[in-house]
């Protein structure tokens, strides 16, 4: 399908909504990816790069490969993405360092429609689909509840880090840094990159291209094959992670990496068992700002559905 740039720079927005969402702990790309109508389509461009590209290119050149790799929406994408991670990492930060509990429940209400958005997709309720929201929940708040394993160093361990840690990202409703930090490979990862520790950085990120590629194809598949209950289990995926971004938390254990402080285990409270101001009218009124903004969303996407027919191009 051709694309107009008007339509390029849409993507780029949803690429800096992702970005934004990806430099939250506990909040998933993949989420926002899924919201905004472009996840089947950037699924479905991972899983399409593979070594037949190149060939492509030989046999009948540079244009023929760029568009069966869906290069121009790849470049929109990763410019949103970059872009939000660059400036808005520092905002989102403060944010959540003076504001935590008015940042935290604007997420809430967001994910909390997007739960509902995902749901919709599913044309068909039956037992087969309940049981595997109610199984994709139940891994979430599994996850979202384990406590950090102790710090690991070795390079192969650090190539699984990175593997797992991107397939959370690209899975709505897990955080990968989160996953890093359950992994104990959050603070090495961070001290690689304030370091210049190109060596770590670069097994790192070949895990995570390796499990990027491999994980792809794997939900291509689920979503060709069990399309419903593959939308039952990420619907679940993102209820289950709602406990993860609650407003109000009670830090049991944290870890200070330079002059950053990572929580390792916090148990959500109800406002009036907050240690502090619970800012209950503010949040309640950025929780509905939250899930109306994925009602604005969805309309916007039901009245240009650019990312569906680009998709059904790609499959």
């Amino acid at each position: 399908m051709q694309r107009s740039f008007k339509d390029y720079l849409t993507i780029t927005l949803k690429g800096m909504a992702m970005g934004a969402a990806d430099v939250v702990p506990g909040v998933s790309g993949g989420t926002i990816a899924f919201i905004t109508g472009i996840y089947q389509e950037l699924i479905a461009t991972i899983s399409g790069i593979n070594l037949d590209l190149f060939t492509i290119w030989k046999e009948q050149g540079f244009k023929a490969m760029w568009r069966e790799a869906n290069g121009s929406f790849v470049i929109a994408l990763l410019t949103g993405i970059l872009i939000s991670i660059f400036s808005l990492m520092r905002l989102t930060n403060y944010l959540l360092e003076t504001h935590p509990i008015l940042i935290w429940s604007f997420f809430f209400g967001l994910i909390l429609a997007s739960i509902w958005f995902v749901a919709k997709q599913i044309p068909k309720w039956d037992f087969k689909i309940v049981l595997a929201l109610i199984i994709g929940a139940a891994v979430a708040v599994y996850i979202v509840t384990l406590p950090p394993m102790g710090a690991n160093t070795d390079l192969w361990f650090l190539f699984l880090a990175g593997s797992i840690a991107v397939c959370a990202m690209i899975l709505p409703g897990i955080s990968g840094a989160f996953i890093l930090v359950l992994l104990g490979a959050y603070k090495t990862v961070t001290e690689a990159a304030h370091d210049f520790d190109l060596k770590t950085l670069g097994v790192v990120a070949l895990g995570a291209i390796v499990g990027l590629l491999s994980f792809s194809r794997l939900l291509k598949w689920l979503f060709d094959n069990y399309s419903s209950i593959t939308l039952a289990v990420l619907t679940g995926f993102i209820a289950g992670s709602l406990n993860k971004i609650w407003p109000w938390k009670e830090v049991l254990e944290s870890e200070q990496v330079g002059d950053k402080t990572i929580v390792l285990r916090e148990a959500s409270v109800w406002p009036g068992n907050f240690d502090g101001n619970p800012h209950v009218f503010s949040a309640i009124v950025l929780i509905l700002a939250g899930f109306t903004l994925i009602l604005i969303l969805e309309r916007v996407a039901t009245q240009k559905p650019i990312s569906e027919n680009a998709t059904n191009s790609n499959l």
